[in-house]
């Protein structure tokens, strides 16, 4: 196994009591710098975003799968050191780590190119340490080779709002040329509109955010009003990201005939009843996006690269990501939040 030196001991922040921001859910640690395994990389982390997924895990949405996890899994960083099975990074490379860490490859799912319903997946920052934290172990197989001429800031938020983003804007069915909406405009739907929108859509942004508002008309969205209004023409698709249940039956019933709305987030508040005839009716479609394969994430980086997208991204060094988080939960959040090292 090639090594770097490097200090014995690893800063970063741990859940260990979730619950709401303000109980101070993370907790500083100081941990051994971990050692890769036989298929490992070893990063050192160069930023590692901020996800909506982290906030979830802080408050106890989503139920820890294991104590004391160090959140973040969008990141960027140099290869510290390799597994003595690894051929396709050496150190000193820039690789990125992502939500998906691992699945079984042989259940029908992976079989079938479904990997993301795998039921023996495995996410970073929830089943392992992620990358609040000053280094971080990736599974190379699952691992992101990324280009050494970009702002390792403007690159995390790709590795998973933009994946993820990416996955939804294929889940909800857009046609050519059609008429997209996106309710909520953080880190993840900034991004899928600037894919909707090189590939000939037009799009809609409903969104609480004035500042969002602003940042989605910048970006070349045809309108931008509050998410419980209508868009100014009916949609063929649409995708929610914000995490409000209430949004789903808005969003259904601004969609035209046989329109799609794909549900994006990891988690969701309780949805309310849907009446038949004015939500659903004219064969109206409702879907839920669950995790993303490693197709998804490769897809969606030479698409970023391929239209040179832009990253909107509120920089935060790794001593403030409580404030980050919390900033998130409150929406303000200009774009995607990163952390960096101190």
């Amino acid at each position: 196994m090639a090594t770097v030196a490097g200090p014995d001991t690893v800063s970063g922040w741990a859940v260990h009591h979730p619950g709401p921001i303000a109980s101070g859910p993370l907790v500083a640690v100081r941990r051994p710098t971990p050692e890769p395994g036989p298929d490992d990389l070893l990063l050192r982390v160069e930023a590692c975003g901020v996800c909506r997924t982290d906030l979830h895990l802080a408050e106890g949405d989503l139920p820890p799968h294991r104590t004391a996890t160090v959140p973040g899994h969008e990141i960027v960083g140099r290869v510290a050191a390799v597994g003595e099975a690894v051929t396709r990074f050496r150190v000193g490379d820039r690789a990125g780590g992502a939500w998906l860490r691992g699945t079984c490859g042989v259940c029908r799912y992976c079989r079938a190119g479904h990997e993301n319903l795998c039921p023996d997946s495995r996410y970073t920052g929830w089943d392992a340490d992620g990358g609040f934290a000053v280094a971080a172990l990736v599974p190379a197989d699952y691992a992101y080779a990324l280009p050494d001429d970009q702002d390792a800031t403007r690159l995390a938020p790709l590795l998973c709002a933009g994946i993820i983003g990416y996955r939804a804007l294929r889940r909800s069915a857009l046609p050519p040329g059609g008429r997209l909406g996106i309710y909520g405009f953080g880190g993840s739907a900034h991004l899928a509109a600037q894919i909707a929108l090189a590939e000939g859509a037009t799009v809609h942004v409903l969104t609480r955010s004035p500042q969002a508002r602003e940042l989605a008309l910048e970006l070349g969205a045809s309108s931008a009003r509050g998410a419980y209004d209508s868009p100014p023409e009916p949609l063929d698709s649409a995708i929610l990201f914000a995490p409000v249940g209430d949004l789903v039956p808005v969003a259904l019933a601004a969609l035209d005939r046989s329109g799609t709305l794909a549900v994006a987030g990891i988690h969701l508040s309780d949805i309310p009843p849907l009446t038949y005839q004015r939500h659903l009716f004219y064969e109206r479609h409702l879907c839920s996006v669950t995790a993303n394969t490693r197709q998804d994430g490769q897809e969606f980086l030479a698409a970023a690269a391929r239209i040179g997208i832009r990253v909107t991204v509120s920089p935060y060094p790794l001593s403030r990501a409580p404030q980050a988080l919390a900033d998130l939960a409150a929406d303000r959040v200009q774009g995607a939040a990163v952390l960096t090292p101190d």
